[in-house]
């Protein structure tokens, strides 16, 4: 027997369902309301109000809805698709497809609220994922299962980062990319959809959006949606996913207003007082088990980059590598603008790197850092104030910097540079030769947005060249 209520109230994106038998719906359960022929509205239950009564919050828009109306209970929650008929697809967060495409109607389905792998089918996994950027890869290596945060205020280059990192994820590691979009601009889904096509890895790629226009419901169960889809990848097809979550602020936030639109009281700072419980429940379900990986990439949006609000400490307690861009290097042109002082990976240790790549990014780290204690001395007094030991630091610390950047395949059109994946033994030997001031009679300039060090040496016997011809004309 369909169990059906009756709609009593509606507030903005929230209703209330009265179900007079008494059979209320249980937490999380979808709601449908038939509006007209061709549309069906989604709800989801988030509260039991009275013995006959539930809250509900819309995945959708809830213009045209009247009291009165009738509502069906589904009796399970949001089923989205999954299997290899979703890749190189584009879906909402109720797993509809949104690319106007055809797409079979008899797939399976699975819920997108389940529990999180249990400890005894966890595994630990401490192999660094390469991803074949030199300043991720050297200082802060990212774990195979882990989560990873790209931690950064708004336009210090988070997406075009995260856009690389699936490209190269696809291209070279044959792996499949996941992207939930939460609160993205619909230009810049248009714009991710494009460059994947035309880089030609969109068919191992599946898109998931909740858009900024889209109600919080919508926007707060999309990661939801996505992790369904790419647990089906692990669990029966034992493949390794890569998931992308741009932006899980937004995640933070679209719980913050379905909170405050559900009248519960807020904690710090106007987030909702079960900011960490939602975050955990999501967070736990990114791991590895004994038959594939699951690893999150995660844009960490930094609210007037100050780290300490309380959406991104709750990201960040669950990451197991950080990866802080600075403003002021990208105001400085150092792309991408990766701070390596400020980031931070649990993989960065003798046993789980080697005794090798450990020593090499600890001697690039000293570098720098001794660099920016330097800065204030240089600004004041001039570099020729400084001891010979210091001297010498400064001008390996000031190729490191330039080293660390390097052109990406998703940036060529802006740039004019070609892309470049560097393999790890290619980004040691550089640094190690850089470190050990074998370089040290190049210029700087020539360090800048190349990949090998082979590459360096080849831009510094340019300039030179350049520098004869216009000294001889």
């Amino acid at each position: 027997m369909e169990n059906s209520g009756i709609l009593v109230k509606v507030m903005g994106v929230v209703i209330d369902v009265e179900f007079p038998n008494g059979n209320l719906p249980g937490i999380n359960i979808a709601l449908k309301i038939p509006v007209d022929e061709n549309r069906n509205e989604i709800f989801e239950v988030r509260e039991h109000i009275n013995a006959s009564t539930v809250r509900a919050i819309a995945m959708g828009t809830t213009s045209g809805l009247r009291r009165g109306i009738r509502v069906v209970d589904t009796g399970n929650p949001i089923m989205v698709p999954v299997g290899q008929p979703t890749l190189g697809r584009m879906f909402n967060v109720l797993g509809e497809p949104i690319d106007n495409q055809p797409f079979p109607e008899n797939i399976t389905k699975k819920p997108i609220h389940v529990a999180s792998p249990t400890l005894s089918s966890q595994r630990a996994v401490f192999t660094p994922f390469i991803s074949g950027i030199k300043a991720i890869d050297l200082l802060i290596p990212f774990p195979t299962g882990g989560k990873v945060g790209l931690v950064g205020g708004a336009g210090v280059g988070k997406t075009v980062l995260m856009i690389e990192l699936m490209r190269n994820t696809i291209a070279e590691h044959e792996g499949l990319a996941l992207f939930a979009g939460v609160g993205e601009r619909s230009r810049e889904g248009n714009e991710l959809w494009l460059d994947l096509k035309e880089s030609g890895v969109l068919d191992s790629t599946i898109l998931v959006f909740g858009q900024m226009n889209e109600p919080p419901g919508a926007r707060m169960r999309i990661p939801q949606t996505a992790l369904t889809m790419a647990e089906y990848f692990r669990d029966h097809e034992n493949r390794s996913v890569l998931v992308y979550v741009d932006n899980i602020f937004r995640y933070s936030q679209a719980g913050a207003e379905v909170s405050a639109l559900l009248g519960h009281l807020p904690s710090a700072v106007g987030y909702q007082p079960t900011l960490e419980s939602e975050m955990g429940e999501l967070q736990e379900r990114i791991t590895s088990t004994s038959s594939g990986s699951v690893t999150s990439v995660q844009a960490v949006y930094v609210p007037a980059d100050d780290l300490t609000d309380p959406a991104v400490v709750a990201a960040f307690s669950h990451l197991d590598a950080s990866c802080v861009l600075s403003r002021r290097l990208a105001g400085l042109g150092f792309y991408p603008a990766i701070d390596p002082l400020q980031s931070s990976s649990s993989l960065l240790t003798e046993d789980k790197i080697g005794a090798r790549h450990f020593t090499i990014a600890n001697r690039i780290r000293s570098y720098l850092a001794r660099y920016e204690e330097l800065q204030d001395v240089i600004a004041i007094l001039g570099i020729d104030e400084l001891t010979e030991q210091d001297q010498l630091i400064v001008k390996r610390a000031r190729r490191i910097q330039r080293f660390l950047t390097q052109p990406f395949f998703v940036s060529e059109q802006y740039t004019g540079l070609s892309g470049q994946f560097i393999q790890l033994n290619e980004t040691l030997n550089g640094f190690e030769a850089i470190a050990n001031g074998k370089y040290d009679r190049l210029p700087e300039q020539a360090f800048y947005m190349v990949g090998t060090i082979e590459q360096a040496v080849e831009k510094a016997e340019l300039f030179e060249i350049e520098e004869k011809e216009i000294s001889e004309g």
